[in-house]
């Protein structure tokens, strides 16, 4: 199934829409900023290329320059 990510803009918002999806008995969640960063980490890394493999030389160098 689909789903829809809203962001209000303020707490009212966010309280008005939430009583609008309760009272229509449409499932919602709230997520922490922290748990929207997660949500956004996963779906990046569903999406990302796995087809090339890296050394762990290369990631090594790559950590010590930064």
């Amino acid at each position: 199934m689909e789903s829809i990510l809203i962001n209000p803009r303020n707490s009212k918002e966010l309280k008005l829409l939430s009583e609008f999806l309760e009272k229509e008995n449409i499932s919602s969640k709230v997520l922490s900023e922290e748990q929207l960063e997660d949500a956004g980490l996963a779906m990046l890394m569903r999406e990302a290329d796995r087809s090339q493999k890296v050394s762990r030389e290369e990631i090594m160098q790559k950590l010590e320059n930064h």
